[in-house]
């Protein structure tokens, strides 16, 4: 499990397949602020609440100057339904070998119901115009998230 990002730290580089299969790296938003977020997984309740709430919240965050990006384990088929299902508007990307997740501090230890096991650990990047971290936020809830995100930076 890699470290945790912290503000200042330059965010790792990427490039990953939309739902569509077409490469989407970080690289094609410099200039722009990126909220990137990690998420278990698509067709599930709470990610599909969150995914939702990016989705309602987008042109609030994009008139702000931010772009959202989701990432997953899931192949970009699964993704392309999730999208289809829900009607989300937010770029979605896989991440199958969890390379992008691990590099992040997004995937690790976790633990439930007693059990330990590896698994995506939900998180919030809030990545600047020149590529460097401005927030990093680690196990956060599903539910609310995005209100708190707007709240916390001033949108």
């Amino acid at each position: 499990m890699s470290a945790r990002l912290t503000p200042g730290d330059e965010a790792p580089a990427f490039t990953l397949p939309d739902a569509d299969g077409n490469e989407m790296s970080l690289a094609d938003h410099k200039g722009r602020k990126v909220i990137v977020y990690f998420y278990p997984a698509a067709l599930t309740p709470g990610c599909t609440k969150q995914a939702c709430d990016f989705t309602d919240n987008l042109d609030v965050l994009a008139e702000a100057g931010y772009d959202v990006i989701g990432i997953s384990p899931d192949a970009p088929e699964k993704l392309a339904k999730f999208r289809e299902k829900e009607n989300l508007k937010v770029t979605l990307l896989a991440d199958p070998d969890k390379k992008v997740l691990d590099a992040y501090g997004a995937y690790g230890e976790k633990k439930n119901y007693g059990k330990t096991y590896m698994g995506v650990i939900r998180s919030t990047i809030v990545v600047d115009e020149e590529g460097k971290v401005e927030h990093a936020l680690y196990n956060v809830r599903a539910t609310g998230h995005v209100a708190k995100i707007i709240k916390d930076l001033g949108i």
